[in-house]
């Protein structure tokens, strides 16, 4: 199985289809279970894509405000951009709490934009599946979709993504 078809729903979204085939329904402990072995380990093994640290701090330097909008729990997240020393660099992390509701793109870029009082005409969604692309128009966003994350060309086209870029110098290139 190529498991690059199923990262980027919230996991409880995965779990559910990962078991249904088996016809099981224990999804809440399936999440519990990897939950703990991501939170203990998993996370600290993510890698940086080539070029991501340097576009990063170029955003930065130039003054545009960075926001991480992830289906991964905030403190995953977090604990994340610290193992790679990225905090400084973002304006605000964001990510699914456990009874809040911003377990998906659409629910949490919605409470971004109230939360910082950022017009949605003025944000740049960038992201790698076609849950990020949806998420960005479904709150009227400009929505990037990148080719080095887990997405293909097909899926963010599909989603309609307003432009696709291949490198993140790209990206860097499209902020004012």
């Amino acid at each position: 199985m190529d498991i690059r078809s199923i990262i980027g729903p919230p996991i409880e979204d995965v779990m559910r289809y990962l078991l249904s085939s088996f016809g099981d329904d224990r999804v809440a402990q399936a999440v519990d279970a990897y939950r703990s072995d991501y939170g203990t380990r998993g996370l600290l093994l993510s890698e940086l894509y080539p070029e991501i640290r340097e576009t990063l701090v170029g955003l930065h330097s130039r003054g545009i405000r960075l926001f991480l909008a992830t289906s991964k729990r905030e403190t995953f997240a977090r604990r994340i951009l610290d193992n790679h020393g990225l905090p400084s660099l973002f304006q605000g992390i964001y990510g699914s709490v456990p009874g809040a509701g911003l377990d998906h793109k659409p629910e949490l870029l919605a409470h971004i934009l109230r939360d910082t009082g950022l017009a949605a005409e003025d944000c740049i969604m960038v992201g790698d599946r076609k849950f990020d692309i949806v998420g960005a128009h479904a709150n009227r966003m400009h929505a990037v979709g990148v080719l080095w994350g887990y997405g293909s060309r097909e899926e963010l086209e599909l989603a309609g993504a307003d432009l696709i870029v291949d490198a993140p110098r790209e990206v860097a290139s499209l902020a004012g």
